[in-house]
């Protein structure tokens, strides 16, 4: 086994753990990866839960890699910012005495997201699926927009993009301003018929999924549909938005776009470059480096080298050193 210390980098989120175990110059061991999302509770995100999926992962990949000890880790999750008292409160620990770690990170999945996406450089990562979250650092502290979930904002995501298309088809369906017959026709041949789709539609608890289905349809209707045209443009209008109000204004600064929204293709892509173009003219466009597990690798790497220059923040990117015991 090697003597120096390894690495270890999570990322949990609502599709499960995974995790990756390496050494500082490069070696890695992983993925290995639990498809059971970790429980939340009256205190949060539960971090006996967490160790429980966690435990049996990294004794498999240490073993794999040769490594003895871990030095430092990087815990990326989902809700880290508005749910992760208890981590920050008890992991530190509970990884000193499980692992030999002195040095965690514990990260918000935007922060993750946005080292794997650009790494330490000034910039914004626009993060967009179902819903839609934007991260922007000057490398002093960093700025969230949006992010609300389906009811509050989320505006320009594939949530969002579904409900104004199925909006759309049911005022077709009324009769009233602003319908598109061709969205009418697609949501009833995925939804049946019109007047069936509230009762389908308000009592399932995944709603912004369901919504967020429709997405594609809206794109394929736009070439053609002046209705489905607008919708995917005001769409970019807000995901510029977003990008806009956390991008520093720097000559430097880069922005990338990471999630299964941006595949949504040209319908989209083509008004949100002109939305960039028009709202950040100084900042580079670049495509994302890696996803929120490799942006976990970098900052552990990082923190076991002391060369950590992404901003630490209380909720965002927590910061415990030399924490055992």
């Amino acid at each position: 086994m090697t003597a120096a210390p390894g690495i270890l980098a999570v990322d949990s989120g609502g599709s499960g753990l995974r995790v990756v175990v390496g050494t500082a110059d490069g070696a890695e061991a992983g993925p290995r990866q639990s498809r059971e999302p970790v429980r939340t509770g009256s205190r949060g995100i539960d971090p006996g839960h967490l160790m429980a999926q966690l435990v049996p992962m990294v004794r498999a990949l240490t073993a794999e890699a040769g490594i003895a000890e871990l030095g430092a880790a990087t815990i990326g999750a989902a809700g880290m910012t508005t749910l992760g008292d208890a981590l920050r409160a008890e992991l530190p620990g509970v990884l000193g005495r499980e692992f030999g770690v002195r040095r965690v990170a514990l990260v918000a999945d935007g922060v993750t997201g946005y080292a794997g996406a650009l790494g330490p450089v000034p910039g914004a990562v626009v993060a967009g699926g179902t819903g839609l979250i934007a991260i922007g650092t000057d490398l002093t502290r960093w700025h969230r927009a949006d992010g609300w979930g389906h009811l509050l904002g989320d505006c320009g995501s594939g949530a969002w993009i579904g409900r104004a298309g199925l909006e759309a088809a049911m005022r077709a369906y009324d009769g009233r301003p602003g319908g598109s017959a061709g969205l009418r026709a697609r949501a009833e041949d995925l939804f049946g018929p019109l007047t069936g789709l509230p009762g389908k539609l308000y009592p399932r608890t995944d709603r912004p999924a369901v919504l967020a289905s429709f997405a594609p349809q809206v794109a394929a209707c736009a070439d053609g549909d002046p209705v489905a045209a607008g919708i995917l443009r005001t769409a970019a209008g807000h995901i510029g938005d977003a990008a806009a109000a956390v991008c520093p204004d720097t000559a430097d600064a880069q922005v990338a776009f990471t999630g299964g929204l941006f595949r949504i293709g040209e319908p989209l892509l083509a008004p949100l470059e002109e939305e960039l173009a028009r709202r950040l003219p100084h900042a580079r466009r670049v495509p994302p480096a890696g996803d929120p597990l490799r942006g976990a690798v970098r900052i552990a790497r990082d923190l076991a080298g002391d060369t950590l220059t992404l901003p630490s923040d209380e909720t965002m990117l927590y910061v415990v050193a030399e924490k055992s015991g």
